[in-house]
C-alpha cells in the first residue's frame, strides 16, 4: 500500500474514534441536562437563508436550544464584509430559536479605522453611537464580534487597543441597553515579538500587550457586560486558567465563552489531542471557582463544514463530562442572564 492512502485510512480511523467519542459523551447525560445556548457562531453571507436553516436543523442534533448568529470582525478592506440586517430579517421567522448580535461588519471596521487614521474626533464618535443604535433597534442583541488583537486565518491581521475610545464609547452603549459585548482578543501580556509558528507578514512581527488596556476598558463602565471570546482556544500561549483568573477576580463584568476546537486545540480544557479525554484539573478548579461568569461560544460556522467533527461536538463532550452542579450554569443559566431572556420550552 502506498504511503498516501495508508496516512488518509489511518486519519479516517482516527476521526471515526474521535467523533464516536464526542457521541458517547453526549450521551451520558439527558437531552435536558447537555442543551445548551450558543452564544457564538457565525453565518455565511453567500445564502443567508440556508445559513439559518442549516443552523436551526443542526440545532435538533447538538441539542442547542438558542443559537447566536454574529458577522465576524471585518476591516473596510474585506471584499465579504457583511453586517447583521438579512440575518435579523430571517430571525424573526424563528424568534425563540435564534438571537442575532450586529457590529462586526459595521462598528469593528470602523474602530480599525480610527487605529489607522488617528481620528477619533466628535463626528466619528457620533457616527459610532449612531452605527450601535440603529443596530440595537433593529433588533440586535447585542454587539459582536469586535476585535482587539486577531491574527490572520479567516479573517485579516488586526490590532486596536482595548481601551481605545471608540471601545470606551461602545462600552457605554452596551450598559445602556443592558447588551453584551462579544470581543476576540489573543492574549498578549506584554510587548513582544509574535510567537511561532505564526507568520510576519501577514501577521505583525511585533505585537503590544494589551491585558493592561483590556483591564482599563472593563474598569470603565461596569454595567457594560464584556464577553472575552474562545477561552480554551489560544494563539498566543498567554491564554492560561491563571490569567483568566486574575481578569475575573478583578473585573466583575468580565465573562469568557468556551470554545473547544478538535481540530486547534490551544490551551485547551480537554487533555488529549483532537479535544477529547477528562476536563483538566486547572481549567475544573477556574469553572468552580467562577460558575456564573462561564457560557457556551463553539464559533460553530453555518452551514456545518462536511467533514471532520464539529466544533459543536467538542462542546457537547466538555458539557458531558461537567459536574451536574456546573452543567446547567454554564450551559444555559449564564447566557440567559446576558441575554435577557429563557430557552425555549420545546425541542427545536
Amino acid at each position: 500500500m502506498r504511503l498516501r492512502p495508508l496516512l488518509a485510512t489511518c486519519g479516517m480511523a482516527i476521526l471515526a474514534c474521535v467523533t464516536s467519542d464526542f457521541v458517547q459523551a453526549q450521551d451520558r447525560v439527558s437531552a435536558s441536562d447537555a442543551a445548551f445556548i450558543d452564544m457564538h457562531t457565525h453565518p455565511d453571507p453567500k445564502d443567508a437563508r440556508a445559513s439559518v436553516r442549516a443552523a436551526l436543523e443542526t440545532m435538533r442534533t447538538e441539542n442547542a436550544g438558542i443559537v447566536v448568529l454574529m458577522p465576524p470582525p471585518f476591516t473596510f478592506a474585506d471584499t465579504g464584509r457583511f453586517e447583521a440586517e438579512e440575518f435579523l430579517r430571517l430571525a424573526r421567522e424563528a424568534p425563540d430559536r435564534l438571537v442575532v448580535f450586529g457590529g462586526g461588519g459595521s462598528l469593528n471596521p470602523m474602530i480599525q479605522e480610527s487605529v489607522r487614521t488617528g481620528e477619533v474626533g466628535a463626528a466619528v464618535r457620533a457616527r459610532f453611537r449612531r452605527t450601535a443604535e440603529d443596530l440595537l433597534r433593529s433588533g440586535a442583541a447585542g454587539f459582536g464580534e469586535l476585535s482587539v488583537e486577531h491574527f490572520v486565518g479567516a479573517t485579516a491581521y488586526q490590532s486596536a487597543p482595548a481601551d481605545h475610545p471608540l471601545f470606551l464609547l461602545l462600552a457605554d452603549i452596551a450598559a445602556e441597553h443592558g447588551v453584551p459585548i462579544v470581543l476576540h482578543m489573543e492574549a498578549i501580556p506584554h510587548d513582544m515579538p509574535l510567537p511561532a509558528p505564526l507568520q510576519s507578514p501577514p501577521n505583525a512581527a511585533q505585537l503590544r500587550g494589551n491585558i493592561d488596556a483590556f483591564g482599563r476598558l472593563l474598569a470603565h463602565n461596569r454595567g457594560a457586560p464584556i464577553l472575552w471570546a474562545h477561552a480554551g482556544w489560544d494563539n498566543s500561549g498567554y491564554r492560561t486558567p491563571e490569567l483568566c483568573r486574575t481578569l475575573l477576580r478583578a473585573n466583575t463584568n468580565l465573562y469568557m465563552d468556551l470554545k473547544v476546537d478538535p481540530a486547534h486545540p490551544g490551551l485547551q480544557p480537554l487533555q488529549s489531542a483532537g479535544a477529547s479525554g477528562a476536563i483538566r484539573p486547572e481549567w475544573l478548579a477556574l469553572l468552580r471557582e467562577f460558575p456564573d461568569r462561564f457560557v457556551v461560544g463553539t464559533d460553530q460556522h453555518y452551514p456545518v463544514p462536511a467533514t471532520g467533527p464539529q466544533r459543536w461536538q467538542a462542546i457537547s463532550r466538555f458539557l458531558a463530562l461537567l459536574p451536574d452542579d456546573l452543567r446547567a450554569h454554564i450551559a444555559r443559566e449564564n447566557a440567559q442572564r446576558l441575554l435577557g431572556r429563557s430557552m425555549p420550552t420545546s425541542a427545536p
